[in-house]
């Protein structure tokens, strides 16, 4: 995969863009990559590829933009920043190999991220940053189950500083009543983002700047399930505050419930974090596939069929394989989120069955 350019992606090259206007001094949530005051930086090799260069700043939050700062101080190529990205692939490897020897599971179960085409295709070949947030939450994870929740948590915020999205994975490690855990994830985020609050608001670059409109998530277009809704009720004002704010009660509600396990063992903690994700994803319901490498880890560590189904199912989301020309967005993700829906509750179902003769003989 190291042998050609990304083919499904261009993010890449926004990364190495942003670690050369660090170096420059230059906070990368100021300028988007066209204005004229960084045209000292432009080169044929890399400005030219970087996407939304003439209209958005930087959506990387802090510990992706120390990530990428450290990495082109190494070199400014498309080949070193995916060797580097390739480097936490292997931290996620070694960690499910320890999490699988902590579980006394065969570590040759570690084969299911190994040869999984999704970060095959999303790490290796396109480079996404997400291998840098898999590591760190993996790493988090190995810290906070082996009886260190605290620094597991500061490693787990780290990761979240990388991609947003990993939050719902704290829960996990978590016990209510706990105020010291939030506190310090809270403090650990704002010195992350200390250096880069020169420009106040604008640290949040992209994200709230036409990224969430350009997803189709301020109105609500791409939110699978709330799309579901619109078809058979019709589109209401305000349902996508009350889809959110839904979505928002939901997730709060199972990651009080994973909090509150009685059942602390690293094996059911693993399979509580893997269906927070899995519900988080179905809730957001990315548009693109690398936003499923989340999950990926946990296609080995626990080898759910939700998993497997919505892991490789993402490749269905690859834009550049010209689905939106032939199938809809909608009944593509239809297919995705509808067969994860099955494989939840096809086990569901039947383990309810299995139950049945049991709850009549003990009557």
């Amino acid at each position: 995969m190291l042998l050609f350019d990304p083919l499904l992606s261009s993010d890449i090259y926004r990364y190495i863009w942003d670690g050369r206007v660090q170096a420059a001094g230059i906070n990368p949530y100021r300028y988007f990559p066209a204005d004229e005051t960084l045209a000292f930086l432009r080169d044929g090799t890399i400005f030219p590829h970087i996407n939304r260069a003439d209209m958005a700043v930087t959506i990387y939050p802090p510990v992706a933009q120390f990530f990428f700062l450290l990495v082109t101080r190494l070199g400014e190529s498309v080949t070193v920043m995916r060797l580097a990205l390739l480097g936490c692939e292997a931290v996620t490897v070694t960690l499910i190999m320890l999490l699988l020897r902590r579980t006394n599971r065969p570590v040759t179960r570690v084969v299911g991220y190994l040869w999984h085409p999704l970060p095959l295709w999303e790490i290796a070949n396109n480079g996404h940053v997400d291998a840098l947030m898999v590591a760190l939450m993996m790493l988090g994870l190995w810290i906070a189950l082996t009886g260190r929740a605290l620094l597991g948590a500061v490693v787990i915020a780290f990761s979240i500083l990388v991609k947003p999205y990993v939050a719902p994975v704290l829960a996990g490690i978590w016990r209510p009543w706990d105020f010291k855990m939030p506190l310090v994830v809270i403090a650990v985020i704002a010195l992350c983002y200390l250096p880069y609050l020169s420009v106040g608001s604008g640290v949040l670059g992209f994200l709230t700047q036409g990224y969430l409109t350009e997803q189709g998530i301020s109105a609500g277009n791409d939110l699978w399930l709330l799309s579901l809704w619109r078809i058979v009720f019709g589109e209401h004002q305000g349902d996508v505050v009350a889809y959110v704010v839904l979505a928002a009660l939901v997730l709060m509600f199972k990651g009080q419930s994973v909090a509150r396990s009685l059942d602390r063992s690293v094996v059911c903690r693993l399979a509580d974090i893997n269906m927070l994700l899995l519900i988080a994803l179905l809730l957001l319901s990315p548009n693109y596939p690398w936003y499923f490498l989340v999950i990926t880890p946990f296609a080995a560590l626990c080898g759910l069929a939700p998993t497997w189904v919505v892991s490789i199912g993402a490749l269905l989301l690859s834009e550049q394989l010209d689905w939106d020309f032939y199938i809809p967005r909608m009944v593509t993700k239809s297919i995705l989120f509808g067969s994860l829906l099955l494989a939840l509750a096809v086990p569901a179902f039947r383990n309810r069955m299995q139950r049945m003769p049991d709850e009549g003989s003990s009557r």
